[in-house]
């Protein structure tokens, strides 16, 4: 290969390094929202582990950074006379010129907006007031939610991943509870009403799958007042008991009268699917909770 080639060799290896970075930046830091594909909240958890502020986490950090400076380290390294002959080269041109003014500009806004999209995560917490202190006595975690697919009240399967997107509230009750489950029911569906500006899901899991059957549920919905956004779900028992044992939820079932002695626990899933608070029920916790997502 002659002189200019490898000149304009290397200049196209550092454009492609260029575009890589733009592209996993952009994949990293662009805002996410109910709209945004399953696919695409997916790929970013698995690159860049995002945080509670949607950000990278460290490993991700790591990643967007480091990953880009070594490629740039061993380019410049190893076809340094070349890089230079290549930006000799393109800078003779008119088009030359304006393409590298281009590339310069694009960088600089691109460092700008990646500054403000940090600045904006970093600032955003919890809301003033009585969230804020509600909110700061809760522990954040920040684990996979387990898999939950089963049948509604309206006999549609309903799964986490379809709800991706946006806030979703797990709960587990079942119909012939007169104790723990009116009160956490009320409770879960009062916080999806006080979110009216950040639209919740609620998801209730049954119990009691051998009476709280599929077709039963549009009744016991009908009866808890459910709203198109809340599910009941239930199915076969073997399915219901192994996502009850697969969300950890601890209950005790009287084989004589068929009630089980279960907490209250409502589970805050944020917009990514993984769950970032575990309550024991009121209102205004649970929706102190998802204004912190």
């Amino acid at each position: 290969m002659t002189a200019p080639g490898r000149a304009w060799t290397a200049l196209s290896a550092l454009v492609v390094i260029l575009a890589i970075t733009a592209s996993w930046w952009c994949l990293a830091l662009w805002p996410v929202g109910p709209a945004t594909p399953v696919w695409l909240l997916r790929t970013r958890a698995v690159c860049f582990g995002p945080t509670n502020n949607d950000l990278p986490n460290a490993g991700g950090w790591l990643l967007l950074i480091a990953q880009p400076l070594g490629m740039l380290l061993v380019l410049t390294t190893v076809w340094t006379a070349e890089l230079r002959a290549g930006f000799a080269l393109a800078m003779r041109r008119v088009a030359g010129q304006v393409l590298v003014g281009i590339s310069a500009a694009g960088i600089l806004a691109g460092l700008a907006a990646a500054g403000a999209r940090v600045l904006a995560s970093t600032d955003r917490g919890f809301s003033a007031g009585a969230d804020r202190e509600l909110a700061s006595q809760l522990t954040r975690v920040n684990d996979e939610a387990p898999a939950l697919a089963l049948v509604d009240q309206h006999g549609e399967t309903v799964s986490l991943d379809a709800l991706r997107g946006r806030p979703v509230l797990v709960t587990f009750a079942y119909a012939h509870c007169e104790t723990v489950c009116p009160l956490l029911v009320s409770d879960v569906l009062a916080a999806q009403r006080r979110l009216a500006e950040r639209p919740t899901a609620v998801i209730i899991v049954t119990l009691d799958p051998w009476r709280d059957t599929p077709s039963r549920l549009d009744s016991i919905a009908s009866t808890w007042n459910l709203q198109s956004d809340a599910h009941l779900l239930s199915g076969p028992a073997g399915s219901v008991e192994r996502t009850l044992n697969a969300w950890r939820v601890p209950r005790v079932r009287n084989e004589k009268t068929g009630d089980l002695s279960h907490p209250a626990v409502v589970y805050v899933i944020s917009p990514e699917g993984r769950i970032a608070y575990v309550l024991q029920g009121n209102a205004e916790t649970i929706a102190a909770a998802v204004r912190a997502l």
